[in-house]
């Protein structure tokens, strides 16, 4: 064990003064500040990485994966050490595949090995390969952590980080989407893309779930490599140093942001302006409807209306139908061919075609829409190439008489809530011509509008459906409204007659059947506020 005692000077310059006890006997040293950063830590396994070579494999893999642990200059505690070993075996030119594994300590020496492993491979004239790994043995003891949806959505999004911030538009990283399916290859693209690693994909590509091909940019090696690594060693419940807490954290906040990515309203309002028809989808609380409103308030400058969607919502309210007038005689009641509310949009945008007028349908997925557009469907293309005209079954006056058609100054607006209809389940023709941009729960808004209690209850929830939700049961994680409060008594007020609610009827309806009791428990802590 290594243990640092003190200061000392060695001539001019200022050193670190350590012990190593081994085998009963001490050895003392000294260690210039510059050594106990450049050769602890994360740096010897970078350099290996960058470099790529195999050569002296084993000794060099040995001394980066020491280099890992301990106080002094280590990223992880030494106790962490005993939760992975180090396989980092020599190979000979013509003897496989030399490679370098951070397994479970319950796998054997040597032979195959099983569970969740990080792994780099070696490849000639290009930086080694960075992988997450299940072990050809299969999944044991790691099947938990891999059939967890959380590691797998951790590990994706991970990847979509690496390849927007240090891709520069190329693909450098990839993840699969069940690590569990080692069934399924490396797809035949990643092999063509990444040329050198062909050696590795053909004796691993089955197995690997993740990988990262490094740039010639140190910070992006370095990056991808602190990532992974970090997330390896808390799925095993180990964190980095107290002196490594906030660059851990300012990595792990910079790919969370990749597992629920938003769109601000800048970015909606610009689609629009392409698209001209936009859903916005999400959980509920997440703001959609607020952000519609926004967006008609100061883009359109209030030129336009919202409506909502609803079960009775129908194709004569919606375009336009006969409908009940009053009469001019002794008869009372007559039918006459009335507007709905899209040919009224229609109407009102076409009398000012140098101003745009936004149509907001609230609720949009509540109704079948495929019924109520019915053959107006037709109109909805955002770059027709031509006029694009439906006829109507009646005659209903100026502007347009028998001939609907949509002026190219209309754009339509919708909101969805995903907890209560799944996007998949709007008609095909439908989906293809609407843009549909994603609003997930923010933390930046909690910590800009909540207060302490509700930031720690927002960070839990959100933990508690990333972790164990399915793709199908993460879009009813409850969004930031449900915990925007300045003052803890309001915070505890709204938590326990808003969010508690809906987590109950959550509960009621099986929604979260997979990870109940998780969500019992947070419900338990909400009671006892």
């Amino acid at each position: 064990m290594e243990i640092a005692l003190g200061d000392a000077q060695a001539g001019s310059e200022t050193v670190l003064f350590f012990s190593n006890q081994v085998d009963g006997y001490v050895e003392y040293r000294f260690v210039s500040p510059e050594d106990t950063t450049m050769t602890h830590g994360l740096e010897n396994l970078t350099n290996i990485i960058r470099e790529g070579s195999s050569e002296s494999w084993t000794d060099r893999n040995r001394k980066g994966f020491e280099a890992l642990f301990g106080a002094t200059g280590g990223r992880y505690r030494a106790a962490a050490k005993d939760v992975v070993t180090l396989r980092a075996p020599e190979f000979g030119n013509d003897s496989g595949v030399p490679f370098a594994a951070y397994i479970h300590p319950s796998n054997p020496t040597s032979g195959p090995y099983g569970g969740m492993s990080f792994v780099i491979f070696p490849a000639s004239d290009a930086p080694c390969l960075v992988a997450m790994v299940v072990g050809t043995q299969g999944l044991s003891p790691d099947e938990v952590i891999l059939g967890r949806p959380g590691h797998a959505r951790k590990v994706q999004a991970i990847c979509a980080w690496l390849n927007k911030q240090y891709g520069k538009g190329q693909q450098i990283a990839w993840a699969k989407q069940d690590p569990t399916r080692v069934d399924l290859d490396i797809p035949g693209s990643m092999r063509r893309l990444w040329s050198p690693y062909q050696r590795i994909f053909e004796r691993y590509g089955r197995v690997i779930y993740a990988a990262f091909t490094p740039t010639v940019d140190s910070e992006s090696v370095s990056a991808g490599v602190t990532a992974l690594l970090d997330l390896m060693f808390e799925e095993r419940g180990q964190r980095p140093l107290a002196q490594f807490t906030d660059d851990a954290e300012t990595v792990r906040s910079a790919w969370f942001d990749y597992l629920m990515t938003s769109s601000t309203r800048q970015q909606v309002a610009e689609l629009l302006d392409r698209r001209r028809y936009v859903i916005i989808y999400g959980p509920p609380g997440t703001g959609k409807t607020l952000m519609a409103g926004q967006i008609l308030r100061d883009e359109y400058a209030s030129a336009g209306r919202s409506i909502q969607f609803h079960p009775n919502t129908t194709y004569e309210n919606f375009i336009g139908g006969l409908a009940p007038v009053t009469g001019d005689g002794s008869l009372g009641f007559r039918f006459a061919p009335t507007p709905g509310f899209l040919m009224e949009s229609a109407a009102e945008a076409l009398s000012n075609p140098s101003k745009r007028y936004l149509l907001h349908i609230d609720e949009i997925n509540r109704a079948d829409l495929g019924k109520i557009l019915g053959e107006a469907i037709y109109l909805l293309e955002p770059e027709p190439g031509f006029e694009r005209k439906i006829d109507l079954p009646y005659d209903f006056g100026k502007p347009f008489n028998r001939t609907l058609f949509l002026p190219p100054n209309l754009h339509i607006l919708g909101t969805m809530n995903s907890a209560d209809r799944s996007i998949s389940i709007v008609d095909v023709a439908v989906r293809r011509r609407f843009a549909f941009v994603p609003l997930w729960p923010s933390m930046q808004v909690v910590e800009q509008h909540g207060c302490e209690l509700t930031q720690k209850a927002f960070r839990d929830l959100i933990s508690i459906f990333v972790e164990y939700a399915s793709d199908d049961a993460l879009s009813l994680v409850p969004g930031h409204s449900y915990f925007v409060a300045k003052d803890e008594a309001a915070a505890r007020s709204n938590m326990k007659t808003n969010l508690a609610p809906l987590l109950g009827e959550y509960l009621a309806q099986g929604y979260v059947s997979g990870f109940a009791e998780s969500v019992r428990s947070y419900l338990q802590w909400l009671d006892s506020l």
